[in-house]
């Protein structure tokens, strides 16, 4: 069986949960099961804590597993992300009390608090900066007043809890996050179980991304039509009952498909819809 490692808590935990679910693999009914034995897929998940997924991964011991972009550098684990997972999005970024640092260069001599050692230190060591580097785990906004140290790093999303600690982003990102599959490093990439499995994740993240379109239009307006639903390949067309209307399909995608429909009514087409795709291959 493939063996998986799923987070069992936190941010990551739900969502991805739920794009299992969608990929057509069962899940556990109770967040106390630390195991499940998926028979018709050949699949046996793990549910470990987010942190510990690289190592586990790259131990071997596992096969796959879902985790943070973020985790999987900071850990140093010996694994590799093979497919982004387009949630769990999250900025990773230096902070300080306004005025007392304006950029990376001002980070010398310093020392930076942070819950993510790993990545804070790779990144002091890319840009040359020689700054301490201290490990807090969370709440790492209240080092800065209670003197552990005059920097943190952490994950900012609207930057209302820096605010609130009178704190401010400084310089530009560390490094964008988001959930991640990994492998261990150099495992061979054709296995055709973990292949299956890319291929089902790839077909929910296009599900989400796009809608089905179906609309009827003259004929003598089809190509300004296909224009605007160029589809994948390319759309469907179908000749109607009615002489000189043609009935078309194509994907679009899901953000821009009511401006489309829009446009397409505004051409003369009539009898627009759409739906939602629930699974896809490609």
């Amino acid at each position: 069986m493939l063996r998986i490692a799923v987070p069992n808590k936190g941010s990551l935990s739900g969502p991805a949960a739920e794009m299992l679910h969608e990929a057509g693999y069962q899940q556990r009914r109770e967040s106390k099961e630390l195991r499940i034995v998926d028979p018709v897929n050949e699949v046996e998940f793990f549910y470990l804590r987010p942190r510990d997924i690289a190592i586990y991964v790259a131990s071997g011991r596992l096969d796959i597993g879902i985790t943070g972009r973020d985790l999987l550098i900071d850990s140093g684990a010996d694994a590799e992300e093979i497919l982004p997972l387009g949630f769990a999005r999250s900025t990773f970024r230096y902070a300080a009390k306004p005025g007392t640092v304006t950029g990376p260069g001002d980070l010398t001599g310093r020392t930076v608090a942070t819950s993510y050692e790993g990545i804070v230190a790779a990144h002091l060591a890319e840009q040359g900066i020689d700054a301490s580097v201290v490990h807090l785990d969370g709440a790492v906004e209240t080092a800065i007043q209670l003197g552990v140290a005059q920097v943190i790093a952490d994950v900012v999303e609207t930057g209302t809890s820096l605010r609130n600690a009178g704190l401010e982003v400084v310089g530009e990102p560390i490094m964008q996050s988001e959930a991640v599959v990994i492998r261990r490093t150099g495992t061979d990439g054709e296995d055709p179980k973990v292949q299956q499995f890319l291929r089902r994740l790839q077909g929910v993240l296009v599900a989400r991304t796009y809608v089905m379109m179906d609309y009827d239009c003259r004929v003598e307006q089809l190509e300004k039509a296909v224009a605007l639903t160029p589809g994948l390949e390319s759309p469907t067309v179908s000749p109607l009952h009615n002489e000189g209307w043609v009935a078309v399909r194509a994907m679009v995608p899901s953000k821009e498909a009511q401006r489309i429909m829009d446009d397409l009514y505004d051409i003369g087409a009539r009898a627009i819809l759409t739906t939602a795709i629930h699974a896809c291959r490609l």
